[in-house]
């Protein structure tokens, strides 16, 4: 609909698709894959896999998401983009990464995959590869290794619980 309205009445619109963000203030229980198994990882719970971990995610921090939405506002580009980073890895490789970053003993669990799970892979089109050429992900998954980052100073007081 938006793009009909940008051809129609000519005027600048854009569209952005965003992907798995994270970063500072996210609640451990959001339900979103981040929080929830560096939850699970620290409370020593296996993590929760579903399906056979092999569907992709694109993961980017929030700092770079606002600064590609930025760069779009200010382009002349009118294509949906794709916010997120280039680089995806598989749910299995993101488990495994958050048990080696929490130095958890935890296991990887599988369960059944959702059918409203997204089956594709959220690759950038063509049009995309245009508008991102000169826009890229400037922090990379380092910041996971420090979930203060992510969760702030509740951080400090839920691994002061775990302590007690």
């Amino acid at each position: 609909m938006t793009m009909a309205y940008h051809r129609y009445h000519r005027i600048d619109t854009k569209i952005v698709r965003i992907f798995n963000t994270y970063g500072p203030r996210m609640r451990l229980r959001d339900g979103r894959v981040v929080p929830a198994f560096i939850g699970q990882a620290l409370n020593g719970k296996p993590l929760t896999v579903f399906g056979d971990g092999s569907q992709t995610r694109s993961f980017c921090y929030v700092s770079d998401l606002i600064d590609g939405i930025f760069k779009l506002a200010m382009s002349d580009f009118h294509e949906p983009v794709n916010m997120g980073n280039p680089r995806e890895m598989t749910i299995k490789q993101f488990a495994d990464e958050i048990i080696r970053i929490t130095g958890a003993k935890s296991t990887i669990e599988y369960k059944p995959l959702p059918v409203d799970d997204p089956k594709c892979v959220n690759r950038t089109s063509l049009a995309q590869r245009k508008f991102l050429a000169g826009n890229r992900t400037s922090v990379s998954k380092k910041e996971l290794r420090r979930p203060s980052n992510i969760f702030g100073n509740r951080w400090l007081r839920y691994v002061n619980r775990l302590n007690r």
